[in-house]
């Protein structure tokens, strides 16, 4: 396969769960708002026992199987519930084209951090770490590997983390791989789970709110974090969703603040659409980045004021999973994913007032994509951007 930027990239399957549950028939529900999803109340996590709003994972876990013992980790079985729905998939993918031409990128910031968390706390009690702890198990390379292991798939095989858009950046690489001829399919996505060095971390910032969040609300006081599991299997095999285009920045503004016009927001928008040929008036739905913070509202509204005016129907999911942080790409692609396969109505933003600095249009009532086309956008600390673009092959 000669390399080349307009070999199409197709994606085969997708496995999701998050605080919406894992099933298609509950993940739609949830959508629609025909029933909650599961953002709880958690009074354990935060120093000092104080109450915080997360999403939290509400089904029991697959176990790891006996002979990978040692990638048993709270993350690594929320990967193994999203790859369980894909498998079939992954199987006839190594069959085809054999183990050593899939390879496996994956966005993670927390890892096995949470069980690294228990050891410690184990540790204070019996002055040593419990038997089936190992410092490995936290490494964000962690997950890839256990993948990897699982397929016994030996193609390349690693972690990008790059905070909030770690998990968009594994679709740019993965186009990338695939464009060049080097494998013929990639096991991509994002995995973090819940835990308390994240939570913390964010309250330490002042950035969680105290109910659940409210993007582009007059109200907003800040983000909720969760935890998910989103992982997909691309090639170049002909499907019915694409992935149309990819776009990145860095504008490296602030270690944690975004810039506050949007500059690199808009960068990578832009690099999106180029990098799929498209123009704005294309574009039926942007899910953005939607965190809920005034700072974060603010730029991306001004960024995508800038391109799309208010002609493009607009709203974040976060409210419905939380912040999933190095999953949250990945969650966001597997919302659009879910909205085309299945074409479901736009997830609308339940704000009692919209703010008076965002300009652009949000989805405030029912309706449908009328171009069969998704935007999907997620920022991270140090201004390190990403912009997905999916489609449906057959409109």
């Amino acid at each position: 396969m000669p390399i080349t930027t307009a070999t199409p990239i197709y994606i085969q399957d997708c496995g999701f769960h998050s605080a919406m549950g894992s099933t298609d028939s509950h993940i739609h529900q949830c959508l629609s708002g025909d029933v909650p999803s599961n953002m709880v109340a958690n009074g354990h996590i935060l120093v000092g026992n104080r109450q915080t709003i997360v999403g939290q994972i509400a089904d029991a876990l697959p176990n790891i199987p006996a002979h990978l013992d040692r990638f048993d980790t709270r993350n690594n079985r929320l990967a193994l519930s999203a790859l369980h729905q894909i498998e079939e998939q992954i199987l006839k993918a190594t069959k085809a084209y054999g183990t050593d031409r899939v390879a496996v990128i994956i966005g993670t910031s927390t890892s096995g951090i949470a069980d690294g968390e228990a050891a410690c706390e184990y540790k204070l009690q019996h002055h040593s770490y419990p038997d089936t702890y190992h410092y490995n198990q936290q490494e964000l390379g962690n997950v890839s590997q256990f993948i990897a292991e699982y397929f016994n798939i030996t193609g390349p095989c690693y972690s990008i983390s790059t905070a909030c858009s770690s998990s968009g950046r594994v679709f740019i690489t993965a186009k990338r791989l695939l464009q060049s001829g080097l494998v013929d399919a990639v096991i991509v996505g994002g995995v973090d789970t819940l835990c308390r060095l994240t939570l913390n971390g964010f309250d330490g910032l002042e950035a969680l709110s105290s109910s659940i969040c409210t993007p582009f609300g007059s109200n907003r006081d800040g983000i909720n974090i969760g935890e998910a599991s989103a992982l997909m299997l691309l090639s170049r095999e002909l499907s019915d969703i694409a992935l149309l285009g990819v776009g990145d920045s860095s504008d490296a503004h602030h270690i944690s603040a975004p810039h506050p016009e949007g500059d690199g927001a808009e960068r990578a928008m832009r690099k999106a659409l180029d990098d799929a040929n498209l123009t704005v008036k294309d574009i039926g739905y942007i899910n953005a980045h939607g965190t809920g913070t005034k700072l974060n509202d603010t730029m991306e509204s001004k960024a995508i004021y800038r391109l799309f005016k208010d002609s493009v129907p607009v709203s974040s999911t976060k409210p419905l999973t939380g912040h999933t942080l190095g999953a949250a790409s990945a969650t966001e692609v597997a919302i659009a994913w879910h909205i085309l396969k299945y074409n479901l109505a736009l997830p609308e933003q339940h704000n009692k007032d919209t703010a008076e600095d965002i300009m652009i249009s949000l989805v405030n009532n029912p309706q449908q994509l009328k171009s069969k086309i998704i935007l999907s956008n997620s920022f991270a600390f140090g201004g390190n951007n990403t912009s997905i673009i999916l489609g449906r092959t057959d409109d």
